[in-house]
């Protein structure tokens, strides 16, 4: 009863008129920058950031979730119609999705897309609403060795997990976490890392970092691509499927939801490994699994509905746990400690509207990008023929004006290049660069449930396996980390034992 009582005043926030116009402008942006290749939803959250300033922290955060499930929509539109994944969730739906379009049902394609994408969203609405009170009821009952132990298992998790290996993801984990010691240190008063620098009193910020190495950065990756494009038309007319795809995508669209649920919980790249886990799960399932890359439609349902299911269900440890699991949710962190809120066990019960009207106006959110995403999917396509040389100039200015007006600091400027510049070289090097700005947001809590956990303990370690859960999780993390060291050595010790028995 107090979930639907609480839904409804989270409807009464978000159906004011600001907060419905808010959650259409990031919708419809969101769709716009997963159409166009080279953006994405990070980059597409990141730069409105700033357009959130003057808004509070409830519409900031509905504007910034429209944008990031409203690109989960529309990353499928390039991948069906031109073979170009507009986001890295949507490689997957290239296989299948592109060679429908290639035998004349790329329609049929979008609508069960878009269909599946509604289906694997609203599921995981349902499950932010129910576990989200839950989890951060579990939370508030965990002391400081606990959350340490928590915090350290879902670096691992995510250097384990993430699109890079493990031991190309740990180095770039260790710089962010570096990164967030720049400061004064709020628990002694005591200068680290300034350098007498007085712009670096209060630590590096967010903002500047996220919009540097995730935005600046995947511009200049973006410029060496190809930019010529060949689109294909759609019409209207041709979004119905038949009576047989209709029904060969309802159990891919069914088992897509629970799996990309359950995965959107894990540290990582979850909406993308989410789709790769349906693709394989439904060729594995499949009577014919050699159809598979020749335009089946179970292919396009099955991963764009456990990518958007991934994608709801990756705000659970946002919002519960103050832990952004991936980098989409970091970046929305950024913007919500820009307004003064911190994501944790305490939001729901302090800040209800914020948790509520979000929830709500992912319900209404939904509907939207139904209309979007079908009849106006035409009008969304002539976008691709922005020709990059105007768009590229004016995303980066956008970041250098929404940093500038932050502080008004030009050294926050040379913050902004100087990671975007270090976002592309890591991204050159094939590292992975989100684990460092989530490293970054989340280090300082881990830092500070470290240190106020041996406060407690007189400087023990003890702390930390007296405490069950804190010693269980710690445990599992070292499991981890010895099963990657092993994964990592088998190769060789393979290959000396081949070249013994060639010798």
């Amino acid at each position: 009863m107090d979930v639907i009582n609480n839904l409804y005043i989270g409807f009464q926030t978000a159906l004011t008129f600001q907060n419905l116009y808010l959650c259409f402008i990031g919708c419809l942006w969101g769709t716009m920058v997963g159409i166009l290749p080279g953006i994405g939803p990070v980059a597409g959250i990141t730069l409105l950031i700033p357009a959130t300033f003057g808004l509070s922290a409830t519409s900031a955060l509905i504007m910034l979730a429209g944008i990031y499930y409203g690109a989960m929509y529309g990353g499928s539109t390039t991948s069906i119609l031109m073979n170009v994944p507009g986001e890295s969730a949507s490689v997957v739906t290239c296989i299948d999705g592109y060679q429908m379009t290639l035998k004349g049902r790329g329609g049929a394609a979008l609508f069960i897309s878009a269909w599946g994408s509604w289906v694997g969203g609203t599921v995981s609405v349902i499950g932010l609403m129910l576990l989200t009170p839950v989890l951060a009821d579990l939370a508030v009952k965990l002391g400081p060795a606990e959350m340490f132990a928590i915090l350290l298992l879902c670096f691992i998790l995510l250097a384990s997990l993430g699109s890079g290996s493990f031991f190309d993801t740990i180095p770039v984990i260790l710089i962010g976490l570096l990164v967030c010691l720049v400061g004064i240190d709020s628990q002694s008063g005591v200068q680290r890392f300034t350098h007498g620098i007085t712009d670096l009193y209060d630590g590096i910020g967010f903002l500047p970092v996220g919009m540097g190495a995730l935005g600046i950065a995947e511009v200049l990756r973006s410029t060496e691509e190809s930019l010529v494009r060949t689109v294909s038309k759609v019409r209207l007319r041709e979004l119905l499927p038949t009576r047989q795809e209709l029904r060969s995508s309802l159990g891919p669209i069914i088992r897509g939801s629970g799996l990309g649920f359950v995965i959107g919980l894990l540290p990582g790249s979850a909406h993308i490994l989410s789709s790769f886990l349906s693709y394989a799960l439904e060729k594995k399932i499949a009577r014919n699994p050699e159809e598979f890359g020749t335009g089946r439609i179970e292919g396009v349902a099955g991963p764009e509905t456990a990518n958007n299911a991934a994608s709801g269900s990756a705000l659970i440890p946002l919002l519960a746990l103050g832990i952004p699991t991936g980098n989409a949710p970091a970046v929305m962190m950024i913007a919500l400690l820009i307004h003064g809120v911190r994501p944790g066990p305490l939001l729901i019960s302090e800040s209800p509207e914020i948790f509520w009207g979000l929830v709500a106006s992912m319900y209404i959110g939904n509907l939207v990008l139904i209309i979007l995403n079908l009849p106006l999917v035409g009008l969304f396509v002539k976008l691709l023929r922005i020709p990059f040389r105007i768009l590229f100039p004016i995303i980066i200015l956008v970041c250098l004006v929404g940093t500038y007006s932050i502080k008004g600091s030009t050294f926050e400027l040379g913050v902004l290049l100087f990671f975007g510049l270090l976002g592309y070289v890591l991204r050159k090097l094939k590292y992975d660069v989100p684990p460092l700005i989530l490293a970054l947001i989340v280090g300082r809590t881990m830092e500070l449930s470290f240190r106020q956990s041996l406060m407690r303990s007189g400087g023990s370690f003890s702390i930390f396996w007296e405490s069950p859960v804190a010693m269980g999780l710690i445990l599992v993390s070292f499991f981890l980390i010895s099963w990657n060291i092993y994964r990592a050595l088998r190769p060789q010790k393979a290959s000396w034992e081949k070249a013994l028995e060639e010798g």
